[in-house]
């Protein structure tokens, strides 16, 4: 964060300081009191369940310069009506105020952090970058984003979701994007939204604020977002079939990484990605576009892209244990489409290793009057795919199980548990060396508790199934 007094803060977010106003912020906003940094601006937000100002004083030992907040703390204290509006108020200042910054957005139903990840990594080869810290990528954590770039930054990289229609443009108007992107429009939060064309809409706003010297990069695959182009008065570039940057020539290995020709505008490069399932193709293309508005030579981002790690946990995270299964870890979210590619790289992966799959999903959330319709043909499409073992944790999940058996001709088996404990039960008693086990649900179930527990059983399943769960308890902490 570029360095501001207590009292400019104020002036920028239409507050007023109690205490020292001359105290400079110096580091970046952050939300929670445990990861504030020295010189840093602790945000107090009154929560349902838990009041940030109560937290101030330990914001202020751990290193803080200052509190913004809706009331008075201990600390010197910038009082506003609402802390997050104020907040993006200050950082649209900050933005405005880095005039030379390159500010990347992007948006979609899934593979948005996989694409953030990717084009953090190959703007970071041709520049300093920030990007969005795992999925801040709402009013909140778009503003805590904007607000750890300073002079010193090129490239700002800001992931945005939406619940409604709106939100993005709220977002936009807070980092005032130079390129942006929109991924794919899928079924994700359609309890908010209603239906695929409203989705469309939201995410189509991240395109409609950019000036005309401004790109917009749409996804030519997907019917809903290869018809946004008219929505924006910026150069539009496409990227998969038909468009600007697409793949050729794509083999897989026997994890399901994908390697081909990418090709971007008139320039061709071989990348051979380290990342699981034939959806990091997409989200690779988009970045590759992203990269590419913005100057990087193709020769970098090929070579960055084939570099390129996942920075997020719990997506599509592989851990072979010695003597023992191999994990895919996706727990971190769910939705149907993104559901459908975990699915299809675990498929993939038992046919080219010759191997047992088994299939651990949780609930799909916010999926509104469709969610039992949208679990039972989940199910219903492992079980075509020739999973080995459906494994459906938790009520809302046995519509999983319902769909799988109603398949006449499938090879595998489905079984239902009631919650994770019953899950890692299961798992101990009924795993074999070898089996690749894929873990997947959207946040709220928690999956990744069993992925971990199932690592921590090490090659025979001997531990103790309690201790392993305690211990990736302590881990998540």
């Amino acid at each position: 964060m570029i360095p501001m007094s207590l009292a400019e803060i104020a002036r920028v977010s239409g507050g007023e300081v109690h205490g020292d106003g001359s105290v400079l912020v110096t580091a970046p906003a952050s939300q929670d009191s445990r990861a504030v940094e020295p010189g840093g601006l602790y945000v107090a937000i009154l929560g349902e369940r838990v009041d940030g100002h109560d937290f101030a004083a330990g914001a202020l030992a751990a290193g803080a310069a200052g509190v913004l907040g809706s009331r008075p703390t201990d600390a010197p204290t910038v009082v506003v009506d609402d802390p997050v509006h104020a907040l993006g108020l200050l950082a649209r200042h900050v933005r405005d105020r880095l005039d030379t910054l390159t500010v990347f957005a992007l948006t979609g139903s899934q593979g948005k952090t996989g694409t953030k990840d990717y084009l953090a990594q190959v703007l970071a080869s041709a520049g300093e970058t920030v990007a969005t810290a795992g999925n801040l990528n709402n009013e909140l954590g778009v503003p805590l984003t904007v607000l750890r770039a300073d002079e010193a930054t090129r490239f700002l990289v800001v992931e945005m979701g939406a619940r409604g229609i709106g939100h993005i443009d709220y977002l936009c108007g807070i980092a005032r994007p130079d390129i942006a992107a929109v991924i794919n429009v899928g079924t994700a939060h359609m309890s908010e939204f209603g239906s695929r064309e409203a989705i469309a809409q939201a995410k189509g706003e991240i395109i409609e604020g950019l000036a005309p010297t401004g790109t917009a990069v749409i996804n030519a695959s997907d019917e809903l977002v290869s018809r946004m182009g008219p929505r924006t008065r910026a150069t539009v570039v496409r990227f998969g079939d038909g468009g600007d940057v697409f793949w050729e020539d794509v083999t897989f290995d026997d994890m399901d990484r994908p390697s081909g020709m990418l090709r971007i505008g008139k320039d061709v490069g071989r990348v051979n990605l380290q990342q699981v399932g034939a959806h990091q193709l997409v989200n690779a293309a988009a970045a590759a576009a992203m990269a590419q508005a913005a100057g990087v030579p193709a020769a970098s981002i090929v070579k960055a892209l084939s570099n390129a790690r996942s920075l997020s946990r719990w997506r599509m995270e592989i851990t072979e244990v010695a003597g023992g299964p191999v994990v895919i870890n996706d727990a971190y979210n769910a939705n149907p489409a993104s559901m459908r590619a975990a699915i299809s790289a675990l498929a993939a992966i038992g046919e080219r290793r010759r191997t047992r799959t088994i299939a651990v999903l949780g609930e799909m959330k916010e999926l509104g009057a469709d969610a039992v319709d949208e679990h039972r043909t989940i199910g219903a499409e492992a079980a075509e795919a020739g999973i080995d073992v459906l494994l459906a944790v938790g009520e809302a999940a046995a519509a999983m199980a319902t769909g799988a058996e109603q398949i006449t001709d499938r090879r595998g088996t489905a079984v239902c548990v009631a919650d994770r404990d019953a899950a890692l039960a299961w798992l101990r008693e009924n795993i074999r060396a070898g089996d690749v086990v894929l873990v997947k649900a959207s946040r709220g179930a928690a999956l990744e508790l069993v992925a971990d527990g199932l690592i921590d059983m090490g090659p025979s399943g001997d531990e103790d199934v309690n201790a392993a769960q305690s211990n990736a308890e302590e881990t998540q902490q």
